[in-house]
């Protein structure tokens, strides 16, 4: 039997999923998830966004299910289409060009690490009495952690200045919110950047056959 080792030409977005299955199962399963949203009751989409929150309330009681669950649920389902786009744009990208694992590791270290960080902060906030207690119940859902861990490390794919001007793209776009009074969220997407630039000895030798090579 012959084995390809090469994307289809003839079938360009079926090797373009092949070689990102990482990035297409996550967006299916939040495509899943939003529906849910959209068709549960209004008492029931209440209970599923704050139960598959990663807030203080379900990470001190439920700290492993809250950091993996919160990853798949996004809070407003008519973004999914933005999301679709931006996971192609950053997700399968990164993902075809360093691998499903070291794409994997990136995303996962920025959703766990930013996620234990923002929370953190804001619990400091509300035990100086510069949150209200109420915000320990806040909704804290979706992908975005990940995405801008991705953003961050697919700085290390452009070549020359392309680089620099994309990342002072991406530092402005994460960063200036910090400055102009921003939120646990906004801290939480400026440490997911800085977790995708820290990835760099990960990008020294990306993949070269990726997930694409089987029919």
């Amino acid at each position: 039997m012959i084995e390809h080792t090469e994307p289809e030409p003839s079938r360009p977005l079926r090797s373009w999923i092949r070689a990102s299955p990482g990035t297409h199962i996550w967006l299916l399963i939040i495509a899943v998830t939003s529906v849910v949203v959209v068709i549960a009751p209004d008492r029931v989409e209440h209970v599923l966004l704050h139960r598959n929150s990663s807030n203080i309330h379900e990470l001190v009681k439920h700290p492993i299910r809250a950091l993996i669950s919160s990853a798949f649920w996004i809070e407003n389902p008519a973004s999914l289409a933005l999301y679709a786009v931006l996971f192609e744009l950053f997700h399968a990208t990164v993902e075809r060009w360093l691998g499903t694992l070291r794409w994997l590791v990136i995303v996962a270290t920025a959703h766990v690490v930013a996620t234990l960080a923002s929370q953190k902060f804001l619990l400091m906030a509300i035990q100086d009495n510069r949150a209200p207690h109420s915000m320990t119940h806040v909704v804290d859902i979706g992908v975005s952690y990940g995405l801008a861990a991705s953003v961050g490390v697919l700085t290390y794919r452009l070549p020359g200045p392309w680089r620099w001007l994309y990342l002072a793209g991406a530092v402005a776009f994460f960063g200036l919110p910090l400055l102009t009074g921003g939120t646990f969220t906004d801290l939480g997407h400026a440490i997911s950047l800085a977790v995708g630039l820290l990835a760099w000895p990960l990008t020294l030798h990306p993949d070269p056959h990726p997930a694409a090579a089987a029919p």
